[in-house]
């Protein structure tokens, strides 16, 4: 089992180019959060669109196959028993259903109400809020409803941001960042020292899937027969593997503090380093304009009514 390559989650990918890498980080970062907030107070064709959209998106940037595959795969498919699930649990609605005809039938055979009321009544018939109903499965319009706004929050919120990971350098993601944040200074915040913080943790997320592959490595290679041990054996098994990759994870940071501080790099402040010349190009600027389509999009058809 190789985490790093059957589920690059996080990883920057760093060949081949794609046109998505050369987009500058502030676009990248702008469009986002512009998927993570847009999704706020949406309807839901407009969160099944978001959804295509960074589909379409990883299609046409000629991203590897064997990068996506498998992650992408693994999230649709579990949108997909997400959707089934919240689709047929109860949708909590303590709803009464009543009929929408009077119970006196006589009162609508009035002739100066005839012609105005046949037809309404036509619809409301054809109404129902039960979709589907067959034995213990019941699937109303409102329990479809959650079903497909959970399944695609999931999919938009975890997908888009490793969309972003995968074509955008830990570098330039910091260098990104602090220039957005620039304006903070004002107000005596660290921009720096958040800046390289960020920059640290994303190179960490590789040793944290490297750590936890190596410890999982070493549990397969000796043949532990788990029915013998039962589940207190396995469970004080895993204890002792979770201590020792808590282990390995402090003494990783512990070595990259002091190889930094070997290096100088006592103070953010007086050792800062220009990852990125960032200046916005033809192809920011289309990227741009695209964006402020996209929110035009957004506030036109795709607000919750």
């Amino acid at each position: 089992m190789d985490l790093l390559r059957s589920l690059p989650l996080g990883l920057y990918l760093e060949q081949p180019q794609t046109w998505l890498h050369k987009i500058d980080p502030r676009v990248k970062f702008a469009w986002l959060m512009s998927f993570l907030t847009s999704y706020v107070l949406a309807n839901n064709n407009w969160r099944v669109l978001l959804v295509v959209v960074l589909i379409i998106a990883t299609l046409i940037a000629r991203i590897p196959r064997r990068v996506w595959q498998q992650q992408m795969g693994w999230l649709l498919m579990l949108s997909f028993f997400v959707l089934a699930i919240a689709a047929i649990s109860p949708d909590g609605l303590g709803v009464d259903y009543q009929s929408r005809l009077p119970a006196n039938e006589q009162i609508l055979t009035q002739q100066a109400f005839s012609n105005n009321i046949q037809e309404p009544l036509a619809e409301k018939k054809a109404y129902s809020y039960v979709l589907f109903h067959k034995g213990p499965v019941k699937v109303t319009r409102y329990s479809l409803s959650l079903a497909v706004r959970l399944s695609t929050l999931i999919f938009t919120v975890i997908y888009s941001t490793n969309l972003y990971l995968l074509t955008t350098a830990p570098e330039e993601i910091t260098s990104g960042i602090e220039s957005l944040m620039q304006p903070l200074r004002r107000f005596k915040l660290p921009v720096t020292e958040i800046a390289l913080t960020l920059t640290l943790s994303l190179r960490f997320i590789p040793l944290v899937l490297e750590e936890v592959q190596n410890l999982f490595r070493s549990v397969m290679t000796r043949a532990i027969n788990w029915k013998k041990l039962g589940l207190k054996g396995a469970f004080k098994v895993w204890m002792t593997v979770a201590e020792r990759l808590l282990e390995n994870l402090l003494l990783r940071a512990d070595q990259m503090a002091n190889a930094m501080m070997v290096r100088g790099f006592t103070s953010p402040n007086e050792h800062r380093v220009q990852w990125h010349d960032l200046r916005l190009k033809g192809r920011d600027w289309l990227a741009i304009a695209i964006l402020i389509l996209f929110w035009g999009i957004r506030l036109a058809i795709g607000t919750q009514v």
